[in-house]
Parts: C-alpha cells; sequence; structure tokens
C-alpha cells in the first residue's frame, strides 16, 4: 500500500465527508423537509450551481472510463469527449428561467413533479418513474465501480474491501444531508477537479517529455492514435457527431441535471452559473481525456483502462500529491453518485408514494422513509457492482442514452410548445425507451451513429404525432 498517497486521498474524503454533515445541520426550518432534503431550498448561487452541475455530471466514467477509452483509442476520444463542452450552456440556456418559473408554479420538488402536473397523468408518472429507476441503476453502479477502482488501484486493497469503503464513505453523508449537503460539497469538490486535472496533466507531459516527444511516440506505435478515427478507424465522422447528442445537447433531458436548473436562487445566480458551468466543464473534460491518450507512451500496456487514471497519477507525481490530485476523479464520483442516489430516492418517495400510496404522509414518516430508501438503494448497487466490466464508460453512456430517450421530448416539448398533451408524452416516452433498448440489443450504432439518435427521432414524431392525433383532449399549461 502507498502510505502517502491513501492517506491525502482519505484526508480529502474525510474534509468533504465532515463538510457534508455540517451542510446537512443547516437545512432551514421554514422549507418543507421536501423542498430541503431534495432541493435545498432553491437558494443556491451561481458558483454553486455551476460546480454541483459540473462535479454531477462529471462522473466516473468522465474520470475514470474517459481516460480509458482514450487511452485505448487516442485523440480522436478526445475530439469526440469535447462535445461535453456544451453541456452546462445548453441545460441551463433550454431549460433556463422558464423551467424554473414553471417548476415553481407546480411547486415540483422533483423532475416527475414537473411532468406530472404538466401532463396530469398518472402513466406518465409511473412511466417516467420506471425509466428513472431502470436506466439509474446502470448509471449508479458505474460510479460505485469507479470509485472501488480508484480506491483498489491506490492502495492495493482488494477490488471488494475498495468499494466497500467508497459506498459507506458517500450513503453516509448523502443519507443524513440530502440535497444542501451534496450542493455544498460540490463546490469544493469541483474546485478540487478544476485544479487537480490541470496539476495532473502538467506533469503528465513534463514526463512525457514535452508534447512533441509524446506525439512521435504515439505515431510510432500506431499512426491512428493521433488522427480524428480512432486506433482501429472506427470513429467515423456520423459516429463523433452523434456524440454532439447524447453528450451535448441531450443531457438536457438527464433527471440528476435538470433538477439543477430548477434550484437557483435569482437570475444573477443563472447568468453566473452559465458562463462559470461552460468554462469549467470544457476545462476539465479536456484535461482528462487528454491525460489518457498521453499516459499511453508514459505506462504502455495497460490491460484494465479503469486504471489508467490512477496509475499515471502515482507514477508522474510524489505520492503525497498523487493523493490529492486523485481526490479530484473521486470527488466527481461521489458527487454524481450521491445525486443519482437522492434522485432515485425521491422517485421512490415523492413520485410514487406520496403520490399515490400515502398522501397525507408527515414529515417525520417522510424523513425516515426518504433516509432509508437512499440507504437500500445503495446496498443494491453495492451488489450490482460486485463484479464490474472492464471499462465503466460502456454503462454509463448506455444510462445517459436511455434517459435522453425518455425525457427530452416531455421536458422540452412540455414547456415550449402548449398543444403537447399526455398522449404524447406516454407514447414519446415508451417509443423512446423501447427503441433504444431494442437498438442496443440487436442494432447498435444504427446508421453508423449512437443508438440514442435514432431513438430520439422516433420519440419526438411520436410526441408530435399523438399530441396532434388527440389535439381534443389537449391539456395546455
Amino acid at each position: 500500500m502507498n502510505w502517502q498517497a491513501t492517506i491525502t486521498l482519505f484526508g480529502s474524503v474525510a474534509i468533504i465527508f465532515l463538510i457534508g454533515l455540517i451542510a446537512s445541520r443547516s437545512q432551514k426550518t421554514n422549507n418543507s423537509f421536501m423542498q430541503e432534503y431534495y432541493l435545498g431550498g432553491r437558494s443556491l448561487g451561481g458558483f454553486v450551481l455551476a460546480m454541483t452541475m459540473t462535479a454531477t455530471y462529471g462522473s466516473a466514467s468522465s474520470f475514470i472510463g474517459g481516460p480509458g477509452a482514450a487511452y485505448n483509442e487516442g485523440l480522436g476520444w478526445v475530439l469526440l469527449s469535447v462535445t461535453q463542452v456544451a453541456t452546462g450552456y445548453f441545460t441551463l440556456m433550454i431549460l433556463g428561467k422558464k423551467f424554473a418559473i414553471v417548476t415553481r408554479k407546480y411547486k415540483a420538488v422533483t423532475l416527475v413533479d414537473y411532468l406530472k402536473e404538466r401532463y396530469q397523468s398518472k402513466w406518465v408518472v409511473l412511466l417516467s418513474a420506471f425509466s428513472i429507476i431502470i436506466f439509474l441503476f446502470s448509471a449508479m453502479a458505474a460510479q460505485w465501480i469507479g470509485g472501488g477502482r480508484l480506491i483498489e488501484s491506490l492502495t492495493g486493497l482488494s477490488y471488494t474491501s475498495s468499494l466497500f469503503i467508497f459506498v459507506i464513505t458517500v450513503l453516509i453523508y448523502v443519507t443524513f444531508g440530502g440535497f444542501r449537503a451534496v450542493t455544498i460539497t460540490d463546490a469544493i469538490q469541483g474546485s478540487i477537479m478544476f485544479i487537480g486535472t490541470l496539476v495532473l496533466l502538467i506533469a503528465v507531459i513534463i514526463a512525457g517529455g514535452g508534447l512533441p516527444a509524446i506525439i512521435t511516440d504515439l505515431q510510432a506505435e500506431n499512426p491512428n492514435l493521433i488522427t480524428p478515427f480512432g486506433a482501429e478507424g472506427t470513429l467515423t465522422p456520423a459516429y463523433v457527431s452523434s456524440y454532439w447528442i447524447l453528450v451535448g445537447v441531450g443531457v438536457v433531458a438527464l433527471p440528476q441535471v435538470a433538477v439543477r436548473a430548477m434550484s437557483y436562487k435569482n437570475t444573477r445566480s443563472f447568468h453566473r452559473a452559465l458562463i462559470i458551468g461552460t468554462i469549467v466543464v470544457g476545462f476539465i473534460m479536456l484535461n482528462m481525456h487528454l491525460i489518457g491518450v498521453f499516459a499511453r507512451p508514459i505506462l504502455p500496456g495497460i490491460e484494465v483502462g479503469d486504471t489508467v487514471m490512477p496509475l499515471i497519477a502515482l507514477e508522474v507525481l510524489p505520492p503525497w500529491l498523487a493523493g490529492i490530485v486523485l481526490a479530484a476523479p473521486l470527488a466527481a464520483i461521489m458527487s454524481t453518485v450521491d445525486s443519482l442516489l437522492l434522485l432515485v430516492s425521491s422517485t421512490i418517495v415523492k413520485d410514487v408514494y406520496i403520490n399515490y400510496i400515502n398522501p397525507n404522509a408527515v414529515r417525520k414518516k417522510v424523513q425516515r422513509l426518504s433516509m432509508g430508501v437512499t440507504a437500500v438503494l445503495g446496498v443494491i448497487v453495492f451488489l450490482m457492482a460486485v463484479n464490474p466490466p472492464d471499462l465503466i464508460i460502456w454503462l454509463n453512456l448506455f444510462a445517459i442514452g436511455g434517459l435522453e430517450a425518455a425525457f427530452i421530448w416531455p421536458i422540452v416539448m412540455g414547456l415550449y410548445w402548449d398543444r403537447g398533451n399526455k398522449y404524447g408524452a406516454i407514447a414519446s416516452m415508451a417509443v423512446g425507451v423501447t427503441s433504444y433498448i431494442i437498438f442496443q440489443t440487436f442494432y447498435p450504432d444504427p446508421l453508423g451513429m449512437h443508438t440514442v439518435v435514432l431513438s430520439i427521432l422516433l420519440a419526438f414524431i411520436a410526441y408530435v404525432g399523438f399530441s396532434l392525433g388527440t389535439e381534443k383532449k389537449q391539456i395546455h399549461v
């Protein structure tokens, strides 16, 4: 075990953990428990909003799986990944003030609250809850695996022991802290990610003998590594372009990201988050994927792509500094997994239990149930993550695509097209999710594009067609 790196890493995690517990004690008493636990009282400032969106979206896929994929594919994967620079911008611009105004009008605490009030349909709620639970279990499993891989590579402990340490740490502070604990710690974690990725990239370039030497080494090994087409020439223009939808524009439909757009304090906070979030996401994603490519000449022959990040950090940095810098990807994973836990928990408690089982549940019962469900979900995902794949990025991208196919049109068209109704929303979600799963299973990457593109197109046709076809029964906002 590398004791210096281990101590500094867990020291950073301990500080984040304490901040989360302190933040949980600061919850305002003049808001309902649901408003506080799941939205932090709708009081996020611009910097905190930008960082919580960055840290939530910057996940194990970005910080562990992403560099691993870039290590295997070369600079072509970096070109593909920088489409994520648009994430924060498109999310806040498309949803923006209108989404915040409408969700406040509906008194919506979750994304499903918004859909329930907009479409006035039990089936919209149940389909939404089903989609969130199914696809976010895959996303959460990817985060658990990423945290376990990182701690395993750093400490030399077994994967199962490392996974257990990570799960316990996250579960305690998220279960008791709720959304306010998550967002406060996200602001710190986002800052760690920003600085840590820059430090590591500089160290990797120095260790590789400078950029010209690294590029020369990559070209000597495989000329395709420095082209836009990937190591095997599989990154075609159509495939790379489709990622503008998957990890760019389409991110607006991710429930864990969209809920951030209903939690900011005022217009000034919104505008500040728009600028800061766009810059920070672009900077971090570019750095992380460049690190993955540039690590290849320094540490050739890494078999498990998810271990590239921790191994290169230990190789090019002093152990104590490696521990601090590796707090960046660990922070990203923690931020994403705590947000996903809260989202699935709120879906079960708020959108299903309170809406359809016990609408008159008292605060104390809701509080106990919310914390209990959050903890149980974490344990279930831990069991799912015990036998991990070699590269978690595909598990995470599967979850992202499924959520986008389900929600993008009910959210966006619901905001901007009054003629959209519950029949259109139900058809869109059913067609989007069903076609996505069928394509993924039997016909992956249709027409040379990521599966999500065709599924989103079919979901759009279903939304418009069924809304117009049932126009006499439409629901106006």
